[in-house]
């Protein structure tokens, strides 16, 4: 630390040894409790790393914010770790070995390019179901994922080897944010600052957006794209405006029957009722202290899908009881309370803040809902589903004798959302066993699958005895990862398949994920339901999606007894018994290290050489064309096509899918003439090291509509210049071929999703200058700068429908370097081909200095690389 003040009461001793901590209570009085536990994590944060005039600017700015409650201040904040999981790690550690690539053709010793922040790997995102409802599901399906993803993985033990500070936890310990939760995390951390040892909060990045689920516990994190994670590896803050704080204040108790899954529904409903935008959401309130850690992180795991960057609860003793839940030292557990007391840090249950605006929810009043069928923030009573479909699909033609109208096709408990909480896997078992106990069973159309988001689930289930009771309704464990809820569901069964191909009926997926975005979970479903674990096996039971289930009997025994939902249904008092009973601390740590010892992934042959030998025939990894010097800034005044107009609500899995990749696709074709089997071409997730494929898969989405024209094919737009339909990547090279610009229009909410820096890299590779849209989520709109690609705000009132533009008109914009500022207003004038032009001004969705730095050097990769060269002449 910097100039501090180092105050004799700055020094906390603890367990016979004295640490130095940042005294905010001391240095801030009585104007402390008033801010948001969040900014007081900032201003502790900046007090710590910065010093001088930038330091006093930045403490004066998180004070300042207090008068209205918002800031347009702008403040550094460093975090202490990196956290990624290997489909955004993949993208990122290519970038670094192309980019220690291009250090070494310019006479630089490659291996001086590494993280200077701990960066953890979690390999979660590939495991796809193609076993289920077997004992060795499991095992066959980390052997399947093993074998198509040996080289990718390779490559990951290569870097894990090469790069310092990069550890990768293997494939079967688990999904990042469960690990984070029970491993990483340490809600404190001790760093060594000019010889002398402080206690400082820990606190981290992560390259996936539901990243806040670690805020549950109190450790304030959130996601980013893989493009600003890497600015941060390599020393760079994260630089961001001071942010607006929503405060959700919480009253009452969760009553029998309901979840921590209805109140993370309800209150990403209510935020979203409230146009939620990035701000950082904060709870407090006496509710607070009612809820236990698992559910708390339910519910800050859904800030995303709210709309918010993060979800935070504070510290308390709730806190502390998960870490000693969970296996933590009791010494670690002693120092949290520590330093949170002393520092300022602590929950009050009766303090209230200023924040940026308030809501209130009522604990009392939240009840038992899903979410769907399109968008998790569409909260329903799980009574409504009917009503739900029927509204957005419309009553469809059914013809088939053997299935429902919407019967269920996958019902996946899954997630690191819901399955983190062991309460909510044990009310799931407890629903199984009642179901068995009846004789009742799930039909063979539904395809089961439970992936717990910790292998110590496997050990808690079994000592509840709860395991058979959920194998005998068909959900055996198929493996520990994201699986349905990142798309990885693997094949339909049989007569779902059929009627998909002959329209007899239309296929719905529940699962406890938090994502249902049309061909989210599976390409060819359209149609799905958040809920969580005991409803999806009553709704897996039930076998339709659009059944009333509190009227209806979920099944009939076999002797003609209806049985009704709350013949199931656990009471709280006996899952809490169970939970209770069947877990034990030292479960996490054991079967966190039983699976770390994967022999498959300890036996895979990886190379050691400071540069990676890239092998030209691999269609897994292929060095980028953007990780190069020569990249420069896309601003500029210039005159463009439009690729693509877009409506709203288009989502990262638009732009760069995740699930299997279709056999009949151009990218299927692409990949065959590789030498790929077509039968055995993954999911696009496993391909993002390797920039031909995803620049192809761009956009590749059945439900997208481009609004260029009428009834084009997937992936597919019009050549401006010529009229001619064709792919995407094709017009996108034709009019590269031709020195022509392009730039895509979209609607409102444009990335929402996944941080997926695919997303934006595909983007930068069919040569988009700009996007212009209605809104922005908020870690695409910074995936798209880290690309170099400048996002523009439509005034109100216009938008790619109203605009009506054509393929080939043109988009004249007025980006020159030294204009572009921070929330600047940028000129467009469209040229219409049938004569005549319209200007509008645009304003540039950039939020900081560091922001509008990087659209000058071209994007994240070109600022590393020439801040390393520079680095590296300083030291020559």
């Amino acid at each position: 630390m910097k100039n501090a003040l180092l105050l004799p009461d700055t020094l906390l001793a603890l367990g016979g040894a004295t640490y130095r901590f940042v005294d905010l209570p001391t240095m801030f009085g009585d104007v402390l409790p008033r801010l948001p536990v969040v900014l007081r994590l900032m201003l502790e944060n900046v007090v710590r790393n910065l010093d001088g005039a930038e330091r006093d600017a930045a403490v004066a700015g998180v004070l300042g914010w207090l008068e209205h409650g918002t800031s347009e201040a702008e403040i550094a904040f460093q975090p202490t770790r990196v956290l990624m999981h290997d489909t955004t790690s993949t993208p990122a550690l290519v970038d670094i070995a192309a980019m220690r690539d291009a250090l070494a053709e310019a006479g630089v010793d490659p291996s001086v390019l590494n993280p200077t922040l701990r960066v953890d790997v979690c390999v979660d995102h590939s495991l796809a179901v193609e076993h289920t409802r077997r004992a060795d599901a499991a095992e066959r399906n980390l052997e399947i994922e093993m074998r198509r993803n040996a080289e990718r993985y390779r490559f990951l033990r290569w870097a894990s080897k090469t790069l310092d500070g990069v550890h990768i936890n293997p494939p079967g310990t688990g999904i990042m944010h469960t690990i984070n939760l029970e491993q990483l995390a340490t809600v404190v951390t001790q760093q060594t600052i000019d010889g002398q040892t402080w206690l400082t909060p820990d606190t981290l990045i992560g390259t996936d957006s539901h990243t806040p689920m670690i805020n549950g516990i109190g450790v304030l994190g959130w996601g980013v794209g893989g493009l600003e994670a890497q600015t941060v590896m390599f020393g760079m803050p994260v630089m961001q405006r001071i942010p607006d704080v929503i405060g959700v204040r919480l009253t009452g108790r969760l009553p029998a029957g309901t979840s921590a899954t209805d109140l993370a529904l309800r209150a990403t409903n209510a935020l979203r009722d409230i146009g939620v935008s990035g701000e950082f959401v904060e709870y407090f309130g006496p509710g607070v202290s009612t809820l236990t850690a698992g559910e708390r992180a339910v519910v800050a795991n859904m800030a995303p899908e709210y709309g918010a960057t993060t979800g935070y609860f504070p510290v308390d003793h709730t806190t502390l009881d998960y870490l000693r839940a969970t296996g933590r030292a009791e010494a670690l557990i002693a120092s949290v309370e520590a330093l949170y007391r002393r520092a300022g840090l602590w929950f009050d249950a009766h303090n209230t803040p200023r924040y940026t605006r308030v809501i209130e929810i009522d604990l009392g009043t939240v009840e038992l809902h899903v979410a769907g069928p399109r968008r998790p923030q569409d909260l329903l009573p799980y009574a409504k589903t009917r009503n739900a479909l029927r509204n957005v699909a419309g009553q469809p033609a059914h013809t088939s004798a053997s299935l429902p109208v919407w019967p269920v096709a996958i019902a996946a408990i899954t997630s690191c959302t819901n399955t983190s909480d062991p309460a909510q896997l044990i009310a799931a078992g407890l629903v199984a066993r009642r179901a068995r106990a009846l004789g009742l069973r799930v039909a063979d159309w539904v395809k089961t699958s439970l992936a717990p988001g910790s292998p110590a689930a496997v050990d808690y289930l079994q000592r509840a005895g709860l395991t058979d009771d959920l194998a005998a309704v068909g959900f055996d464990i198929v493996g520990f990862g994201c699986t349905t809820c990142i798309g990885n569901a693997g094949p339909l069964s049989r007569p779902i398949a059929q009627a998909i191909a002959d329209k007899s009926a239309s296929p719905v997926a529940v699962l406890s994920g938090n994502r249902n975005f049309p061909g989210r979970v599976h390409p060819d479903l359209n149609l799905g339901f958040i809920m969580s674990p005991p409803l999806v096996i009553a709704y897996a039971l039930a076998g339709s999606a659009a059944i009333d289930l509190s009227t209806a009997p979920v099944q009939t025994t076999p002797d003609g007894t209806p049985v009704y939902l709350k013949d199931l249904w656990p009471t709280r008092e006996e899952v809490d018994a169970l939970v209770a009973s069947g877990t034990r601390a030292t479960d996490f740590r054991s079967a966190f290290a039983i699976a770390s010892c994967n022999p498959m992934w300890s036996g895979l042959d990886a190379p050691q050489s400071a540069r990676f030998p890239w092998r030209p025939e691999s269609t897994a990894l292929r060095r980028p064309p953007f990780a190069s010097l020569d990249a420069g800034t896309q601003l500029g005044d210039y005159k463009a096509y439009p690729l693509l107009a877009l409506g709203d609500d288009v989502t990262t899995d638009h732009i760069s899918p995740a699930s299997a990749i279709p056999k009949q696709s151009d990218v299927a074709d692409f990949l065959v003439e590789k030498g790929d089997d077509r039968n055995d071409l993954n999911v696009f997730a496993s391909r993002r090291g390797n920039w031909e494929v995803m620049v192809r898969a761009a956009f590749y989405n059945k439900t997208l509509v481009n609004l260029l024209a009428d009834d084009l094919p997937v992936a597919h737009t019009v050549h401006g210049p010529s009229g001619d339909v064709m792919s995407i990547f094709e017009a996108a090279q034709r009019y590269r071929a031709a020195g022509d610009s392009v730039v895509l229009l979209a609607g409102a909410r444009y990335g929402t999703g996944s941080s997926r820096d695919w997303a934006a890299k595909g983007q930068r590779l069919l040569g988009i200058r700009a996007v212009i849209a209605v809104s922005f989520e908020r870690i695409h709109r910074s995936n798209l700068i880290g690309m170099g690609i400048l996002p523009l705000r439509f005034p109100a009132g216009i938008d790619p429908v109203t605009l009506a533009i054509r393929p080939n008109d043109t988009i004249h914009i007025a980006a020159n370097a030294e204009a572009i500022s921070p929330r600047g207003s940028v000129e467009v004038r469209i040229e219409r081909a049938h004569g005549g032009s319209e200007t509008f001004i645009a304003t540039a969705a950039v939020e900081t200095r560091l922001e509008v730095s990087l659209l000058r050097q071209g994007g994240v990769i070109p600022s590393i690389l020439h801040r390393t060269l520079a680095q590296h002449a300083r030291a020559a």
